[in-house]
């Protein structure tokens, strides 16, 4: 089973990545972004809750997180494996990713970083609320929150991989197709 996470800051390319990904491996893809987005647009009662700390530009609790996940993930018992996509944010959900994972004799086969510079991811993201009309996308001062939580809290998931042997960094500025090419070369020397 490949189960790959793939990581950077808001405006990496995650999600366009994620479609080349899925359709080269033939892996699930498991945004929580758009899990988030799809029970907030249906108000549901963990809509309501992690609409409340994605508007702030706050991290949605862990626990609320992981529950999530883990019902996608059995959703999916024949897949050939995963694509987390946005998960995990911090290695207290890294820690719980490995141990369900590991109850189902599975685990992360590698963390795959897409890097890209803070000016870039910026004009990226407000490109991307021009065209999708996410609101998340369009206000600077929740942009630069994104982007700080990502540094401050989600980025030293980076060394609970490293320390695995399981982490490798992809250059993530210039075309899509050049972007996907160093993700598929890298997965596949991995």
């Amino acid at each position: 089973m490949l189960n790959i996470v793939l990581f950077g800051p808001p405006g990496a390319g995650k999600g366009t990545q994620s479609e080349r990904l899925i359709e080269k491996f033939n892996l699930v893809h498991l945004s929580t972004g758009d899990i988030f987005r799809y029970n907030i647009k249906g108000e549901t009662e963990l809509g309501v809750l992690a609409k409340s700390y994605i508007d702030k530009g706050q991290l949605v609790p862990d626990e609320v997180t992981i529950n999530m996940l883990r019902s996608e993930v059995l959703k999916n018992e024949s897949a050939k494996g995963f694509i987390f996509d946005g998960f995990p944010r911090t290695n207290a959900q890294a820690e719980a990713l490995d141990t369900f994972l590991g109850e189902l004799n599975s685990s992360i086969t590698l963390m795959a970083a897409l890097e890209v510079e803070e000016n870039e991811l910026k004009e990226r993201l407000k490109k991307r609320a021009e065209v999708s009309g996410r609101s998340d996308d369009a206000d600077p001062e929740i942009i630069a929150n994104r982007i700080q939580v990502y540094k401050n809290e989600t980025a030293p998931v980076k060394e609970f991989y490293q320390k695995q042997n399981k982490f490798i960094s992809i250059d993530g500025v210039g075309s899509i197709d050049d972007i996907t090419n160093r993700l598929f070369d890298a997965i596949t020397k991995f």
